[in-house]
C-alpha cells in the first residue's frame, strides 16, 4: 500500500512532517512536526543547540532535511534551492547581522528586491525608459518599507556606523522589501537593550498587521515570545518537547527542566 502524505488544512501555510537532519554522527533534528497557520506569529524556542536554527535552515533550503517533508501552502519545499524558496514568498533575517558593509541603508534594503529584478541589456540599452520605470517602482516599494519601519533619518547612512538596533531594523526592512507572505526572524532581538527590543516588537507587529504576514520567530527573550506569539514549539536536543499557547508551552515542566535542569524533590 502506498504511503499516505498528510495534507495541510486550508488554514495551514507551512507544515514540517517528521523532519530529521544530522551532521556526521550528530543528529540535529529528530522527527520534528510543526504546523503554522496563516496570519499567526509562531514562536520557536529552546536552549542553545536545541536545533532551532537547523530547522530554519531546513525550511529556507540551506540544509534540506535528510528525512521528512516541508510543505508550503501544500506544495513541497524541501526539494527546492534557497533562491527558489525565496521566490515562493519566503524571506528571513539572520541571527548575526548579515548586512553589506560599506553600503548605505537604502542600498541594503534595495537588495531585498532582487527577486523582482529582471535585467535585460537590450532593454536597458535601447529602451532606457523601461529600466528607469522599473527602478522607480522598486524604489517606491523600498520607500514604503522605510516609512513603515521609521528609517528615514538613516536612509543614506552607511550601515557600518549605525547602532545594532538600527542594523537589525534594516535587516528586517530588507526582508520586507522582498514582499514575503512568510517571514522567518532568527533572534531579531539578540544583543539589544530593553528600549531597542520594545521598538523591534512594535515594528514586527506593525509589519505583520500592515502586510498580512505569517511569521516564524526564533527568540531567547521569553518576555517577547509570550507578548507577541500566538503559539510556540519548544525544541531540545533536536526533538519537540512542548507545543501550545506561549505561556503554557514555556511553563511546561519538560521545558523548565530543559532550561534549568531537573530539580529532584527534596522529600
Amino acid at each position: 500500500m502506498a504511503a499516505v502524505i498528510p495534507t495541510a488544512s486550508p488554514e495551514t501555510i507551512l507544515a514540517c512532517r517528521n523532519v530529521s537532519r544530522w551532521f556526521g554522527g550528530l543528529q540535529a533534528l529528530r522527527d520534528v512536526d510543526i504546523t503554522i497557520n496563516r496570519g499567526e506569529i509562531f514562536g520557536l524556542v529552546g536552549p542553545n543547540g536545541s536545533g532551532k536554527t537547523t530547522l530554519v535552515n531546513a525550511i529556507t533550503g540551506f540544509y534540506p532535511p535528510q528525512q521528512g517533508q516541508i510543505l508550503f501552502e501544500g506544495r513541497p519545499l524541501h526539494t527546492l534551492k534557497p533562491h527558489q524558496i525565496a521566490q515562493q514568498g519566503i524571506a528571513r533575517t539572520f541571527q548575526n547581522v548579515a548586512l553589506f558593509r560599506g553600503m548605505s541603508v537604502l542600498d541594503n534594503i534595495l537588495l531585498g528586491r532582487h527577486n523582482f529584478m529582471r535585467p535585460s541589456v537590450m532593454a536597458s540599452l535601447f529602451y532606457w525608459w523601461w529600466a528607469q520605470k522599473e527602478e522607480v517602482a522598486h524604489r517606491n516599494k523600498v520607500e514604503e518599507v522605510i516609512d513603515l519601519l521609521q528609517l528615514e533619518s538613516v536612509r543614506d547612512e552607511h550601515v557600518d556606523v549605525i547602532p545594532l538596533g538600527l542594523q537589525k531594523r534594516v535587516e528586517l526592512a530588507r526582508a520586507l522589501a522582498a514582499e514575503p507572505r512568510f517571514l522567518v526572524l532568527d533572534e531579531p532581538m539578540a544583543g539589544m537593550n530593553q528600549e531597542e527590543k520594545e521598538y523591534m516588537v512594535r515594528f514586527i507587529i506593525d509589519a505583520q498587521e500592515a502586510l498580512g504576514l505569517t511569521i516564524l520567530l526564533i527568540e531567547h527573550h521569553m518576555d517577547v515570545v509570550t507578548a507577541i506569539c500566538d503559539r510556540v514549539v519548544v525544541l531540545n536536543n533536536g526533538e519537540k518537547i512542548a507545543e501550545g499557547p506561549a505561556r503554557e508551552a514555556i511553563n511546561d515542566p519538560a521545558v523548565v527542566a530543559a532550561y534549568i535542569g531537573k530539580v529532584d524533590d527534596a522529600a
